[in-house]
């Protein structure tokens, strides 16, 4: 269990780093540091599911953090605001990338630790509910 949170929390502070690095340097380019963080923030969900033994694809990844646009909208708003300033943009952006894909990447990590499925799994028909061997 202990390697398990290990490697979790490894997973979750390394993909902070690196969504803190692709926020500090792209600070002076509004939103084009969101093609690079939203693949690392997917890629993390992902491999945290499947530490917790929930296979999980990029589309669920991607709905898991649906929830966070809110503080994404306001990163935005600060990057808009102070993003262009060399070097205070540049911190704030990647304060703030790191922040927020620490909140998606303890998220993840309480969702699949309290036994969630995949959102992604295909539902089952009403034969396999009654009877699993039928399928």
């Amino acid at each position: 269990m202990a390697r398990k949170a290990k490697k979790i929390h490894a997973l979750i502070h390394t993909a902070a780093a690196a969504s803190a690095a692709a926020g500090g340097g792209l600070a002076q380019v509004p939103g084009s540091d969101a093609a690079v963080i939203t693949p690392i923030q997917v890629a993390m969900i992902v491999a945290i599911g499947a530490e917790h033994g929930t296979p999980i694809g990029k589309s669920a990844a991607a709905e898991l953090i649906l929830p966070f646009s809110a503080a994404a909208a306001g990163r935005g708003v600060s990057q808009c605001l102070l993003g262009w300033v060399p070097g205070l943009g540049n911190a704030i952006n990647a304060v703030t990338a790191a922040a927020l894909t620490e909140a998606i990447g303890w998220a993840a990590d309480a969702y699949f630790a309290e036994g969630n499925a995949a959102l992604d799994r295909p539902s089952q028909s009403k034969t396999a509910q009654r009877w699993p061997w039928a399928g």
